[in-house]
């Protein structure tokens, strides 16, 4: 059992092997993603990744680590604070806020590029129980 307080962070790299694997799956081709020169010429300068860059991690993180397996989500609310760019590091923090009955936790969630810049920050609501 999860107790308010506990805590799992996990880091990321933003490749352009990866940012190029959401395009693909997601179906988003926004050049602000995938062309250098395009993207220079917006309000970014670089190309950015997508939102389902640190949406992915997150999720991995729920369903492999943190709680961990048989994690269903309930809900998610997140706010984007700044862009992630193409070989930022990106540390995932997962905090429990909450422990509800019959296995339900709130979670604080906040995604810092290597500067400890808050690029997300948001809550979880998931559905959670040991079974090891």
């Amino acid at each position: 059992m999860l107790k308010v307080g506990d805590s799992y962070g996990q880091s990321f790299v933003a490749t352009d092997q990866i940012i190029k694997d959401i395009a693909k799956v997601s179906g988003d081709i926004n050049p602000i993603h995938l062309d250098e020169a395009y993207a220079s010429k917006s309000i970014f300068g670089r190309r950015i990744a997508h939102g389902l860059f640190c949406l992915n991690a997150i999720s991995m993180i729920l369903g492999n680590h943190f709680p961990g397996r048989g994690t269903i989500l309930l809900f998610q609310s997140f706010e984007y604070k700044a862009p992630v760019y193409i070989g930022d590091i990106i540390t995932v923090e997962v905090t429990v806020t909450e422990v509800m009955p019959k296995g339900i936790y709130l979670l604080s969630i906040v995604c810092q590029d290597q500067n400890q810049r808050k690029v997300l920050t948001g809550i979880s609501k998931v559905k959670w129980e040991n079974t090891t």
